[in-house]
């Protein structure tokens, strides 16, 4: 719009002197082919490394063609990890980045948060990386190599240019095929639900209804054990009675104390929550359903029918916290509390 201005300014007060006119066009001539012909000097913004390709220009990140979901922020260390290959980035520098002068968040689960994202994408661990290790206080450091791609060249195109990283160059063939970033879902995996099967859904909602099922299932024990007189006194016609009253006060007392770590895990973000709460998961689906039964016990209180209903109801709420687990990762690919230290 300024050059057009410019364009009809001039003539208008040329008058009879031509000269000034053609003056007039001739200098918007010179900066239309200048701004034109410039080169742009920009450098590239997409890179490769293993199986991966990176654009920092569209923030999207793939695995041979096909993207993966990996939201803003992330990304956004993911790119300065890929611009600096084999240098320290630290914690300063990646909250400086993230979040200006003047946000009030909480720094360090921000930055361990988001290396963690980046570590799920691409199938890398903390503990054996083959593509961001931590720096023990310090920061964290791309490690494998990566290459810089021209801006002419597309998704998985050939010669790239490579950037020479900091550390040991690795030959390609020696990179092993990143893991699947999805769970070992363990027992039932073809028969149950996995992340992609089901809605996504807001971390938030997922943590806090996680969380209300474990404060269920503590109240449930407690109460068992508070009212222990009670429930002798209702199995007593049963010649086992003495042997299910063992029993009931044994498993209270170990999933009191399952139940106590499960909700640290969720509560404080604890490394691999997700995967460790899927490791236990087949164990406590056997104790829940026994636990199912526990209606029962209050039979002094409540008729039959709503016993078996809340029975059906506690059979079922093992596999609703196993789905709120896979749920929280499908929504954003992240662990129901996991953070990368």
């Amino acid at each position: 719009m300024i050059l057009i201005a410019e364009a009809a300014f001039l003539p208008r007060f040329a008058g009879p002197y031509p000269s000034i006119s053609n003056l007039g066009f001739n200098y918007l001539r010179v900066k239309l082919d200048s701004s034109t012909n410039m080169p742009d000097s920009r450098p590239a913004r997409r890179y490769r490394f293993g199986a991966f390709e990176a654009d920092a220009a569209t923030g999207e990140l793939r695995r041979q063609g096909l993207r993966v979901r990996l939201n803003t922020q992330p990304f956004q260390v993911l790119a300065m990890l890929l611009e600096r290959p084999g240098e320290l980035l630290t914690r300063d520098e990646i909250a400086r980045e993230l979040w200006p002068d003047g946000t009030f968040v909480d720094y360090e689960h921000g930055v361990n948060s988001a290396i963690n994202r980046i570590r799920e994408a691409l199938g890398d661990t903390a503990g054996h990386p083959r593509f961001v290790e931590t720096l023990s206080r310090r920061g964290y450091r791309f490690v494998a190599p990566v290459e810089r791609i021209g801006p002419d060249v597309g998704f998985s195109a050939e010669q790239p240019q490579q950037i020479e990283p900091g550390i040991p160059p690795v030959a390609s063939e020696q990179i092993p095929p990143p893991a699947d970033p999805e769970p070992d879902l363990g027992l039932g995996a073809g028969l149950l639900a996995s992340p992609k099967e089901l809605p996504r859904a807001p971390f938030p909602l997922v943590q806090t209804l996680f969380i209300l099922f474990q404060m269920m299932y503590l109240g449930f024990y407690v109460g068992a054990l508070a009212n222990l007189g009670e429930i002798e006194d209702l199995l007593s016609v049963f010649r086992w009675a003495a042997g299910a009253v063992g029993v009931l006060v044994v498993t209270a007392a170990v999933l009191i104390a399952v139940r106590a770590y499960v909700i640290c895990l969720a509560l404080f973000h604890a490394p691999g929550a997700r995967r460790k709460f899927l490791k236990i998961w087949p164990g406590l689906l056997a104790l829940d359903e026994l636990w199912a039964l526990s209606p029962f016990l209050l039979m002094h209180h409540i008729n039959f029918g709503l016993a078996l209903a809340c029975m059906a109801l506690l059979a079922y709420a093992p596999f609703v916290q196993r789905s709120l687990v896979l749920m929280g990762a499908a929504g954003s690919n992240v662990d129901v509390s996991v953070t990368a230290r």
